[in-house]
């Protein structure tokens, strides 16, 4: 792998993303390449104290979305675009696929105003900055539910219904079936090894 790489990965709360992050992460850095691992929103001082915000605080939809697109440019500025230009691998937990999902599909805000965002945000050059592969961990809501009961306190998001996640995994579905070519769905209902392989085998097809 000469060039950066941007994978990014995707799922509702609970389907287990972080882990195989972290897995995937230190098996690329074994074969000594530059891994950036971080996540959205946050990935910057200024990008953690908007997620703080938008986790923890009330607030509209719109107020919502302005405030992720605003940690996101911040993120692409500082982190993503200088990582990718180096030749580095970012790995990100979530990315603006996330915000179509909770908040378009799943909070019901305007997908219009999250496009022209994303245009204004994501610009880079004459195309906009999009991830190279997203694997996106497809859970049921209720199983995702069991998972984080057990796993810890939930924030203003994972207290939110089953009917919104279910919103929010159709959303994910969504967004897989207008991009087929970067989208990877990963079983993730499957043991945790089963996963792993999910991962492996895509990754692999890529001769990455």
């Amino acid at each position: 792998m000469n060039t950066g790489r941007f994978v990014t990965f995707e799922g509702i709360d609970g389907a287990g993303k972080s882990s195989h992050i972290d897995a995937v992460a230190e098996r690329w850095r074994a074969r000594g390449l530059e891994v950036v691992r971080t996540r959205e929103p946050g990935g910057t001082p200024l990008a953690e104290s908007l997620r703080e915000m938008v986790l923890h605080r009330p607030m509209d939809a719109l107020t919502e979305a302005l405030l992720i697109f605003a940690a996101r440019r911040d993120h692409l500025q500082q982190v993503i675009e200088p990582a990718l230009a180096r030749g580095a691998v970012v790995l990100c937990d979530r990315f603006t696929d996330a915000t179509f999902a909770y908040q378009g599909a799943g909070r019901g805000f305007d997908l219009g105003v999250l496009e022209t965002l994303e245009q204004w945000v994501q610009r880079h050059g004459p195309q906009l900055r999009q991830p190279d592969l997203t694997l996106w961990f497809d859970l049921a809501p209720e199983v995702a539910a069991q998972r984080l009961a057990a796993a810890r306190t939930p924030d203003r998001f994972e207290r939110l219904d089953a009917a919104f996640f279910t919103r929010v995994r159709e959303g994910y579905a969504q967004r897989a079936a207008a991009a087929p070519g970067r989208f990877v769905r990963i079983d993730a209902d499957a043991p945790r090894e089963a996963v792993a392989q999910q991962i492996d085998a895509e990754l692999a097809a890529r001769g990455w």
